[in-house]
This record gives structure tokens, C-alpha cells and sequence, in this order.
């Protein structure tokens, strides 16, 4: 398996790593640990570049697999092999936007859990961008508005986003852990990732965020729409300079 280093630290930018596993078919890599996000809850994958002895590759595509975190090879030169090191490099200014934005969505999601006590049927995500689908009956032009003053003012009072890892057994004691309809976590799963926003908002969760919502920027509801009788969109953008 894969130690899973952004799990603890979304902030690495740059990391060293050995080869376990290679899929010649596909130029893919298994590293014995890695700050790539390998994509997963609405959030794609990180991109950026591992460098074995003088030669960079470029990583095209992460993803997560039983045998840990298959990292996609980009370019034509020869594969290394197993048990080479490498050095591991981020796409950091596209992984920061996802974190803002990720936060974003996190904050959304709790302003409107907490006011409204709406759970959550999905979400998607693309730097500066995202959307999460909500139980709403009924959404208003108004009500879009109360809800995007609400949650800039959780961005203005700079609230520290922390992040834990727990047993799976003391993790499930935590009220309301779970924000989605449907329980995503398989029952093997020993432990939990939680991501608590100070004040706000508790839930499991696997991606990266930042470290205090000043850092997400003001938050600008860009649309709705409904999706259902009870399912309605809310789609969110940030600016690129964060204010």
C-alpha cells in the first residue's frame, strides 16, 4: 500500500518515494508513499512530476487501487524499475485551487446543514468551481442569497480547518459524520478520515483542504437549478486571486 502523505499534510508540494509496482501496459507506478491525490469524492486527481535519476516524467493521472496509488506516466522514456527512488513534484497551483475549492464546498454544505438541515444526494469539482446537490423542496432567488451572505460570513470569521484520523468505531460516535445520503464508506474501512471546520462543520472526508477558511476567498453562488423534486443544484465559484 501506499503511504498516503496528503492525508495528514495537503501543504507537500514535493516528496521522495521508492517503486513498488510497475504496469508497463499502462506506464504506471505504484510508490511506496506519495503526496498525490489520487482522485476520489468529487475531486480529480493531482497531476505534476516524478523524476527518476536525471529523467522527469510527467504524471498524467492518479488513481487509487487495492495495490495502492497507480501514478500514469506521461512521455516515451523508459520506465525505472522497482526500487528506484524517485522525487515526486506537485501541480501545486492547480492542487491549491482544488483545496480552495474543496473548503468552499465544505463550507457550503455546512451553512445549509446547519440552518436548513439538508443532507447531501452529490457533488462535483474543478479548480475554483464546484457543485453540490442538496434535499431542498423548494429554492428561491432570496434564499440563494441568504445562503451565500451566510457562508462568506464563515469565510470572514477565518475558522481553522483541521483534519484527524480515527478508528472507525470512535469516527462513527461522531453525530451526523456522514453529509451524503448514501453512506460511501465500504465497511472495511478501519479507519476514518475526518475534516472538522471549527465551529461548523464535522464529516468524513478523503480530499485536501486548506488550513483556515480565509484562505477559500469570497464565495459566489453562480447558479441553481432543480434536479428533482427534492434534489436541488448549487453551483459555486471563487475568485483566482482568493479575496
Amino acid at each position: 500500500m501506499t503511504d498516503l502523505l496528503y492525508q495528514l499534510d495537503s501543504y507537500l508540494k514535493d516528496f521522495d518515494a521508492v517503486v513498488t509496482l510497475i504496469n508497463e501496459a499502462d506506464r504506471a507506478v505504484v510508490l511506496d508513499r506519495s503526496a498525490f491525490y489520487p482522485g476520489g469524492g468529487g475531486q480529480p486527481c493531482d497531476t505534476g512530476t516524478l523524476q527518476f535519476g536525471g529523467t522527469v516524467y510527467p504524471v498524467t493521472k492518479v488513481r487509487k487501487s487495492p495495490e495502492g496509488s497507480w501514478h500514469t506516466l506521461g512521455g516515451d522514456s523508459p520506465l525505472p524499475s522497482v526500487s528506484s527512488p524517485a522525487r515526486g513534484n506537485i501541480n501545486w497551483e492547480n492542487r491549491y485551487k482544488l483545496m480552495r475549492t474543496h473548503s468552499a464546498l465544505h463550507i457550503l454544505c455546512g451553512v445549509i446543514f446547519r440552518d436548513y438541515g439538508a443532507q447531501v444526494t452529490g457533488g462535483d469539482m474543478e479548480p475554483l468551481a464546484g457543485r453540490m446537490d442538496f434535499e431542498f423542496e423548494t429554492l428561491t432567488k432570496d434564499l440563494i442569497s441568504v445562503i451565500e451572505e451566510a457562508v462568506n460570513r464563515e469565510v470572514a470569521m477565518s475558522r481553522p480547518i483541521r483534519v484527524k484520523i480515527l478508528p472507525r468505531e470512535e469516527a462513527f460516535k461522531i453525530p451526523d459524520l456522514i453529509r451524503t445520503k448514501i453512506n460511501l464508506l465500504p465497511p472495511g474501512i478501519l479507519e476514518v478520515r475526518t475534516v472538522e471546520i471549527e465551529g461548523l462543520d464535522l464529516q468524513a472526508d478523503g480530499g485536501t483542504h486548506v488550513h483556515n477558511t480565509s484562505e477559500v476567498g469570497h464565495i459566489r453562488i453562480a447558479d441553481y437549478k432543480s434536479k428533482g423534486k427534492i434534489n436541488k443544484r448549487i453551483y459555486i465559484e471563487m475568485n483566482p486571486q482568493g479575496n
